[in-house]
């Protein structure tokens, strides 16, 4: 007579395989560990202990990576996947002026495979040890019928915290103070289900290579979602505000970080647009009003600062160029591109 593991698994369940997973997760997440992490047993969620701070607020947020896992599986490689969903995070509480302290994770599959979780969780660590987050958990799921039997689906869960006094405070923005932009390293995170439309996600497709990238087109997309936190940490001190340039692009989160009553004007040939978004718009015939609404188009973060402080952020953010400025609002319009 099958054991109810052996009829669990013939339901497509494997609880062996879950716990090869299990261990390979929990090797991982030993290399992000920070001094706050209490190491009790027995519980069933991450305990942290929250040192340091005076009046500290918590700043979270949960994503996913959306369709570029397609592209991972199409390619074989998930050791990217896990950078773009922690760095994607990071970025987005860091736009209040949160430190990251902790980050968890959700990976469902059709059929746990060990050496793909192995992959995804590889890069969740890296980029955990990069920010000097911990990794404190997270959940694995095997369901059958749900998914495909290469497709799976990852999502993350972020915390970190903030002086109550230090919060970024969009209120201080002001007509007349600078738009700054950071380089983005390609798509990030967004935008890939047009680029599938466009391209399809067969091999041969993105094993093409392009002169124009200087490798193949599926390099290119799995390019990792950049993390600004380090870059501009030094700065804080100057900086206004932020807009983390995800969903949407420019015209979809600039507005999201300026105070009522203002707007901003950009001068879209002050930055240089990485050649793989031309190669999407002249391929898939895509206006250029809806290539800014989908992709980043090269500018992965902006900064508000006024306009006596921007020889010192370009010094400590060498990488930052203005490509704007904020200006009173006039009509529905919040954002101008020019």
């Amino acid at each position: 007579m099958d054991s109810s593991a052996d009829k669990y698994a013939a339901a497509g369940v494997d609880i062996s395989a879950a716990d090869r997973v299990k261990e390979l997760i929990k090797r991982h997440a030993r290399t992000t560990l920070r001094q706050e992490v209490l190491r009790d047993v027995g519980f069933f969620g991450g305990l942290f202990e929250l040192k340091g701070y005076k009046e500290p607020v918590l700043v979270s947020s949960a994503d996913g990576v959306g369709t570029k896992l397609k592209i991972a599986s199409a390619l074989g490689k998930h050791n990217t996947v896990g950078i773009d969903l922690v760095n994607h995070c990071i970025n987005d509480i860091f736009t209040s002026g949160a430190d990251p302290l902790f980050f968890l994770d959700y990976i469902a599959m059709a059929k746990l495979d060990p050496d793909t979780v192995d992959g995804i969780v590889e890069g969740l660590a890296t980029a955990c040890r990069a920010a000097g987050c911990t990794l404190i958990g997270g959940e694995t799921a095997e369901m059958p019928g749900m998914y495909a039997a290469s497709d799976y689906d990852l999502a993350g869960f972020i915390v970190g915290a903030v002086e109550k006094d230090q919060r970024l405070d969009v209120r201080s923005i002001k007509a007349g103070d600078l738009v700054l932009g950071l380089p983005s390293v390609g798509l990030h995170t967004n935008g890939y289900s047009l680029v599938r439309h466009i391209f399809g996600s067969a091999t041969a497709a993105l094993n093409a290579y392009y002169p124009e990238l200087g490798r193949s087109l599926g390099e290119e997309l799995l390019e990792p979602h950049k993390s600004y936190y380090p870059v501009l940490k030094p700065a804080m001190h100057l900086i206004k505000g932020m807009a983390h340039i995800t969903g949407g692009g420019l015209p979809g989160n600039i507005p999201r970080s300026l105070p009522q009553g203002l707007a901003a004007q950009l001068d879209t040939g002050s930055w240089e647009v990485p050649p793989i978004f031309s190669i999407i718009q002249d391929r898939g015939s895509v206006s250029k009003e809806e290539m800014y609404r989908v992709f980043n188009m090269g500018i992965g973060m902006v900064i508000f600062c006024s306009p006596q402080n921007w020889d010192e952020v370009r010094r400590l953010v060498p990488q930052s160029r203005p490509i704007g400025a904020i200006i009173e609002q006039y009509g529905e319009e919040r954002l101008t591109l020019s």
